[in-house]
Protein backbone atom coordinates (compact mmCIF):
# COMPACT_ATOMS: atom_id res chain seq x y z
CA UNK A 1 0.00 0.00 0.00
CA UNK A 2 1.58 3.21 -0.71
CA UNK A 3 1.40 6.35 1.64
CA UNK A 4 1.56 8.27 -0.91
CA UNK A 5 -1.72 7.64 -2.39
CA UNK A 6 -4.85 9.57 -2.43
CA UNK A 7 -7.58 8.13 -0.10
CA UNK A 8 -10.65 8.81 1.33
CA UNK A 9 -10.12 11.48 4.53
CA UNK A 10 -11.85 8.51 6.90
CA UNK A 11 -9.11 5.85 6.11
CA UNK A 12 -6.30 8.11 7.62
CA UNK A 13 -2.97 7.08 7.50
CA UNK A 14 -2.11 4.25 9.47
CA UNK A 15 -3.09 0.24 9.32
CA UNK A 16 -6.28 -1.67 9.18
CA UNK A 17 -8.03 1.20 8.08
CA UNK A 18 -5.43 1.48 4.83
CA UNK A 19 -5.42 -2.08 3.73
CA UNK A 20 -9.52 -2.60 4.11
CA UNK A 21 -10.13 0.81 2.26
CA UNK A 22 -7.74 -0.11 -0.45
CA UNK A 23 -8.38 -3.92 -0.89
CA UNK A 24 -12.03 -4.43 0.45
CA UNK A 25 -14.31 -0.58 0.87
CA UNK A 26 -16.83 -0.05 -1.85
CA UNK A 27 -15.31 -2.74 -4.28
CA UNK A 28 -18.71 -4.82 -5.26
CA UNK A 29 -19.03 -7.56 -3.39
CA UNK A 30 -20.99 -10.64 -4.70
CA UNK A 31 -20.02 -13.84 -2.23
CA UNK A 32 -23.35 -14.79 -0.39
CA UNK A 33 -21.23 -15.44 3.01
CA UNK A 34 -19.20 -12.78 3.09
CA UNK A 35 -22.16 -10.50 2.56
CA UNK A 36 -23.80 -12.36 5.34
CA UNK A 37 -20.22 -11.75 7.39
CA UNK A 38 -20.45 -8.21 6.27
CA UNK A 39 -24.41 -7.30 7.54
CA UNK A 40 -23.64 -8.66 10.82
CA UNK A 41 -20.18 -6.89 11.39
CA UNK A 42 -21.67 -3.73 10.36
CA UNK A 43 -24.31 -4.20 13.34
CA UNK A 44 -21.56 -5.25 15.76
CA UNK A 45 -20.63 -1.65 15.11
CA UNK A 46 -23.66 0.01 16.08
CA UNK A 47 -22.97 2.31 18.65
CA UNK A 48 -19.25 1.48 18.08
CA UNK A 49 -16.46 2.72 16.06
CA UNK A 50 -15.84 0.83 12.93
CA UNK A 51 -11.86 0.61 13.55
CA UNK A 52 -13.55 -1.55 16.54
CA UNK A 53 -15.43 -4.20 14.67
CA UNK A 54 -12.72 -4.32 11.76
CA UNK A 55 -9.55 -4.62 14.61
CA UNK A 56 -11.97 -7.95 15.89
CA UNK A 57 -12.72 -9.26 12.69
CA UNK A 58 -10.73 -12.24 13.17
CA UNK A 59 -12.05 -12.85 16.11
CA UNK A 60 -15.68 -12.59 15.29
CA UNK A 61 -14.76 -14.81 12.05
CA UNK A 62 -13.62 -17.86 14.60
CA UNK A 63 -15.92 -16.92 17.21
CA UNK A 64 -19.20 -17.74 14.28
CA UNK A 65 -17.75 -20.24 12.45
CA UNK A 66 -16.10 -18.09 9.65
CA UNK A 67 -20.15 -16.70 9.38
CA UNK A 68 -21.48 -19.86 7.97
CA UNK A 69 -24.98 -19.00 8.28
CA UNK A 70 -25.74 -23.08 8.26
CA UNK A 71 -23.18 -23.66 11.29
CA UNK A 72 -24.62 -20.12 12.88
CA UNK A 73 -28.95 -20.80 12.80
CA UNK A 74 -28.36 -24.00 14.87
CA UNK A 75 -26.34 -22.11 17.56
CA UNK A 76 -27.83 -23.57 20.75
CA UNK A 77 -27.71 -21.41 24.21
CA UNK A 78 -25.19 -23.05 25.40
CA UNK A 79 -22.98 -21.81 22.71
CA UNK A 80 -24.36 -18.25 22.51
CA UNK A 81 -23.29 -18.45 26.40
CA UNK A 82 -19.84 -19.22 25.17
CA UNK A 83 -19.57 -16.91 22.45
CA UNK A 84 -20.27 -14.09 25.26
CA UNK A 85 -17.13 -15.30 27.23
CA UNK A 86 -15.34 -14.20 23.99
CA UNK A 87 -12.98 -11.48 25.32
CA UNK A 88 -11.91 -11.20 21.31
CA UNK A 89 -15.60 -9.70 20.32
CA UNK A 90 -17.74 -7.01 21.27
CA UNK A 91 -19.55 -9.21 24.41
CA UNK A 92 -23.51 -7.75 23.61
CA UNK A 93 -25.95 -10.15 23.98
CA UNK A 94 -28.34 -8.39 21.64
CA UNK A 95 -25.65 -8.14 19.07
CA UNK A 96 -24.33 -11.72 19.71
CA UNK A 97 -28.08 -13.29 19.20
CA UNK A 98 -29.04 -11.17 16.27
CA UNK A 99 -26.60 -13.18 14.36
CA UNK A 100 -28.12 -16.03 14.93
CA UNK A 101 -31.28 -14.54 14.61
CA UNK A 102 -30.17 -13.41 11.09
CA UNK A 103 -28.59 -16.71 10.19
CA UNK A 104 -31.94 -18.08 10.94
CA UNK A 105 -33.59 -15.22 8.47
CA UNK A 106 -30.97 -15.54 5.95
CA UNK A 107 -31.98 -19.02 4.83
CA UNK A 108 -35.24 -18.32 5.07
CA UNK A 109 -34.75 -15.76 2.81
CA UNK A 110 -33.27 -18.37 0.33
CA UNK A 111 -36.32 -19.93 -0.11
CA UNK A 112 -37.23 -16.87 -1.99
CA UNK A 113 -34.61 -16.01 -3.76
CA UNK A 114 -31.62 -18.29 -5.36
CA UNK A 115 -28.95 -15.99 -3.67
CA UNK A 116 -28.50 -13.20 -1.05
CA UNK A 117 -26.52 -11.51 -3.53
CA UNK A 118 -29.10 -11.74 -5.95
CA UNK A 119 -31.56 -10.33 -2.87
CA UNK A 120 -29.62 -7.71 -1.83
CA UNK A 121 -28.59 -6.19 -5.24
CA UNK A 122 -31.89 -5.96 -6.52
CA UNK A 123 -31.93 -2.70 -4.31
CA UNK A 124 -29.80 -0.87 -6.37
CA UNK A 125 -30.80 -2.38 -9.79
CA UNK A 126 -27.81 -4.97 -10.10
CA UNK A 127 -24.94 -2.64 -10.14
CA UNK A 128 -23.74 0.01 -8.02
CA UNK A 129 -25.04 3.35 -7.59
CA UNK A 130 -21.64 5.49 -8.45
CA UNK A 131 -22.00 8.70 -6.43
CA UNK A 132 -19.33 11.70 -7.53
CA UNK A 133 -19.14 13.34 -3.79
CA UNK A 134 -15.93 15.53 -3.65
CA UNK A 135 -15.85 15.98 0.39
CA UNK A 136 -16.68 13.05 2.94
CA UNK A 137 -19.20 15.71 4.52
CA UNK A 138 -21.42 15.22 1.37
CA UNK A 139 -21.58 11.45 1.96
CA UNK A 140 -25.12 11.10 3.45
CA UNK A 141 -25.85 8.48 6.64
CA UNK A 142 -28.91 6.67 4.89
CA UNK A 143 -30.68 6.90 1.48
CA UNK A 144 -34.00 5.84 0.23
CA UNK A 145 -32.43 3.02 -1.06
CA UNK A 146 -30.81 1.94 2.12
CA UNK A 147 -34.44 2.94 3.85
CA UNK A 148 -36.02 0.29 1.10
CA UNK A 149 -33.72 -2.71 2.33
CA UNK A 150 -33.31 -1.79 5.86
CA UNK A 151 -37.07 -2.15 5.97
CA UNK A 152 -37.40 -5.43 4.23
CA UNK A 153 -34.59 -6.89 5.82
CA UNK A 154 -36.37 -6.06 9.36
CA UNK A 155 -39.54 -7.72 7.94
CA UNK A 156 -37.99 -10.60 7.01
CA UNK A 157 -36.76 -10.87 10.95
CA UNK A 158 -33.14 -9.21 10.85
CA UNK A 159 -31.65 -7.84 13.74
CA UNK A 160 -29.06 -4.47 13.68
CA UNK A 161 -30.29 -3.46 10.22
CA UNK A 162 -31.12 -0.03 11.10
CA UNK A 163 -30.83 2.12 7.55
CA UNK A 164 -27.63 3.55 8.50
CA UNK A 165 -26.18 0.47 9.48
CA UNK A 166 -28.07 -0.85 5.46
CA UNK A 167 -26.00 2.30 4.48
CA UNK A 168 -22.58 1.62 5.73
CA UNK A 169 -22.90 -1.76 4.37
CA UNK A 170 -24.20 -1.49 1.20
CA UNK A 171 -20.74 1.46 1.14
CA UNK A 172 -18.85 -1.77 2.41
CA UNK A 173 -19.89 -4.16 0.13
CA UNK A 174 -20.26 -1.99 -3.06
CA UNK A 175 -23.68 -1.29 -3.76
CA UNK A 176 -22.45 2.08 -3.94
CA UNK A 177 -19.46 4.20 -4.71
CA UNK A 178 -18.27 6.39 -1.86
CA UNK A 179 -15.02 6.74 -2.67
CA UNK A 180 -14.58 10.44 -2.89
CA UNK A 181 -13.59 11.33 -6.44
CA UNK A 182 -10.16 12.31 -5.24
CA UNK A 183 -9.79 9.18 -4.14
CA UNK A 184 -7.39 6.35 -6.46
CA UNK A 185 -10.68 3.86 -5.93
CA UNK A 186 -13.14 5.97 -6.81
CA UNK A 187 -12.36 4.80 -10.32
CA UNK A 188 -11.32 1.10 -9.54
CA UNK A 189 -14.40 0.39 -7.71
CA UNK A 190 -17.15 1.56 -10.56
Amino acid sequence: MSQNKTRCRWAGSSEPYISYHDREWGYPLHNDQQLFEMINLEGAQAGLSWITILKKRENYRKAFDHFDPEKVARYSAKKISKILLDEGIVRNKLKVNAVVTNAQSYLKLLESFPSFDEYLWQFVDGKPIINRWKTIGEVPAFTAESDALSKDLKKRGFKFVGSTICYAFMQAVGMVNDHTTDCFRWRECQ
